[in-house]
């Protein structure tokens, strides 16, 4: 554990996490006379981020300083997941939640841990239809559909 890494991303989830809480404020509530509306989930996400950084920093002055050898770092992971990421969010409205997530997921899962195919592809697909089926079909929500040449 790197004391000082630790803390500084402490500090930056904190700041991330305060600042979900503040954004969520400004979505709008249910127009439906619910108490739980779009804003309820970015709410408490933020809440969880703040308590897991608060936690991680009172670790940083509480815990045993451990000798280790520095592990090196992996920035060719980092940066295929990071674009990845960018790809995904350029084209989530384009092609649509179920494809973008399934070939992001699929990506990330084979950058972490490469040639189990069969697996990757199974979490993926399966991940992707039931989240797209729980929120569309059952919770009636919208997500970005399929794409135009799809149809």
């Amino acid at each position: 554990m790197d004391i000082k890494f630790d803390r500084i991303a402490a500090i930056l989830f904190l700041t991330v996490g305060t600042l979900f809480i503040i954004g969520s404020r400004n979505i709008a509530s249910s127009s439906y006379g619910s108490v739980v509306g779009p804003d309820i989930f970015p709410f408490f996400l933020g809440g969880l981020l703040v308590i897991l950084s608060i936690r991680l920093f009172y670790e940083t002055f509480s815990g045993k300083k451990q000798e280790k050898e520095k592990e090196k770092l992996q920035y060719k992971p980092f940066i295929i997941i990071f674009i990845a990421t960018l790809v995904y969010i350029l084209t989530l409205e384009s092609v649509g939640y179920v494809i973008t997530t399934f070939l992001f997921l699929f990506v990330c899962f084979q950058t972490m841990e490469r040639g189990k195919w069969l697996t990757s592809l199974l979490i993926s697909g399966g991940f992707s239809a039931f989240v797209y089926i729980i929120f569309v079909e059952v919770l009636k929500g919208t997500l970005p559909g399929w794409p135009i040449w799809f149809n």
